[in-house]
């Protein structure tokens, strides 16, 4: 593939992702289920992102990476969930969650590299908030643990998305990564412009 090739999809890409709706963090309506918790991180760009890209940023960093970076995520999302249950609030987390899916985008575009650490303290702090929105969906009357269950099945699920996407060889990886990073950036700033 060529620069111009590859140029033309990650518009395509763009356009495509900028055409969703900005957040699936509607308010509206009950949400009772296991099967509305797994849609719901589909439904939101921010969410899809961002945690597709950890599936790939966690190739790219490779080794124990592979597993630590998904699982720390899933992780913290439960515990960001569990704060906002608890009826802790927290403000600007719409902000938190376009810069998440902006400085992921960035990690990936420009290759940066990272010790695990540092790595794990960013994706937990990102997931925090993650798991804080899709629990402030819930409605009141709704089964807590079968929503929680849904949407940590889904961000799974993405997160496997973006490991197989990486899995594909270097050649492929160093494409994927470096056009899905540009897509989250500038996703990401978008977000952050209509925050």
């Amino acid at each position: 593939m060529n620069k111009q090739q590859i140029s033309s999809i990650v518009s395509i890409l763009i356009l495509a992702t900028l055409s969703f709706s900005a957040h699936a963090h509607t308010g509206i309506g009950m949400i009772h289920s296991f099967s509305d918790g797994f849609t719901h991180p589909w439904l939101g760009v921010d969410h899809l992102l961002a945690m597709t890209a950890i599936g790939v940023w966690a190739v790219v960093l490779g080794g124990r990476s592979v597993w630590l970076l998904p699982t720390v995520f899933v992780t913290s999302m439960l515990a960001g969930a569990l704060l906002q249950f608890s009826g802790l609030m927290l403000d600007g987390v719409e902000i938190w969650l376009a810069l998440s899916v902006f400085a992921l985008g960035l990690i990936l575009s420009i290759n940066q590299r990272m010790s695990t650490l540092l790595a794990t303290g960013l994706v937990a702090a990102f997931a925090i908030g993650h798991g804080y929105v899709h629990a402030a969906e819930i409605g009141s009357n709704s089964n807590l643990a079968n929503y929680a269950l849904g949407f940590l099945a889904a961000t799974a699920t993405l997160h496997v998305t973006g490991i197989v996407a990486g899995l594909f060889g270097p050649v492929i990886l160093k494409k994927t990564q470096i056009c899905f990073g540009i897509i989250c950036t500038l996703t990401g700033m978008a977000l952050l412009a209509g925050a």
